[in-house]
Parts: C-alpha cells; structure tokens; sequence
C-alpha cells in the first residue's frame, strides 16, 4: 500500500461510516443537537462540505468544484446556532454536494505525486498536502461521533 492507497481508505472508512449514519436519518433529525452546546447535523455536515472544499483548493488550487451560491455564508460560524431549518439545505442537495466534492477530493488524490503530497501547506494543523488529505476522512469521522448520540436518542441501532 502506498501513501495514497493509505489515504483514500481513510476517506473510504469515512464515508461508509458517514453514509451508515446518516442514511436513515430525516431532514427534520438532522436539526437535532447531540447536546444544547453543540450543533446541529445539518450545520455539521454543511461545514464538512465547506472544510472540504477548503482543504481540496489547499491540496491543488482549483482542484474542488465551486460550492453553490451563498452555501459558504450558510455554514459558518456566525450561522451554527440557528435552529431554522429554512436557513439550511436539505439533506438531498447537502449529499448531491458532498458526493461532487468527494468526487473531486478522490481524483486530485489520485493525481498527486509523493513529491506533491510532502509539498508544505503553511497551515499549522496540517502542514503538508498529504496532511490536509487524511483531514478529509478524519474531519467527518470525528463530526460523526456526535451523529451518533443523536441516533441513540431516537433510539436507533448502533450500526457500528
């Protein structure tokens, strides 16, 4: 296995367990906070997209497909504490969205060389390309823990 066979089954874990998670879930649970502290589903997985997207064009200039109008605004901070499910994108359209940048994230990885993948980013928390790849796998791993006391309260079964 090599640098980006190891990657991509980071990625590939990820999305299995993110798919798993959210496949049965409704856009009227993915409003649902783990805790009042945290932030709801829909406003996670809307960041993850946008953190993707970030992290591709950090990887490759131009590499991510442009997310849609407005989407950025509203995932971002300043937006995580409202509860308007009119404010946010349906679980459909956040999925359509994800799965281009996947697309995206999979072929630029795919197209990088070793000597691009140890090639500095100047981002502290990931200071190679290869750094900021493994982020697009962890990065949603690490939001799923959260899905998952969620899908417990609704009591739904542990998938994993």
């Amino acid at each position: 296995m090599n640098t980006r066979e190891a990657i991509k089954a980071g990625i590939d874990l990820a999305e299995m367990v993110t798919s798993g998670y959210l496949q049965d879930l409704t856009d009227e649970q993915l409003m649902l906070r783990p805790h009042s502290g945290c932030n709801h589903i829909n406003w996670q997985i809307g960041h993850l997209i946008v953190s993707e997207n970030y992290h591709l064009n950090g990887s490759k200039q131009g590499a991510a497909p442009p997310l849609p109008a407005g989407f950025a605004e509203k995932y971002s901070k300043e937006t995580a504490a409202n509860n308007d499910p009119a404010a946010f994108v349906r679980k459909d359209e956040l999925l359509k969205i994800h799965a281009e940048q996947l697309a995206a994230v999979l072929a630029t990885l795919a197209s990088l060389s070793d000597a691009d993948l140890d090639r500095p980013t100047g981002i502290e928390y990931a200071p190679t390309v290869g750094a900021l790849l493994v982020l697009q796998g962890s990065h949603w791993l690490m939001h799923a823990g959260q899905w998952v006391v969620v899908r417990r309260s609704l009591g739904k079964p542990a998938l994993f």
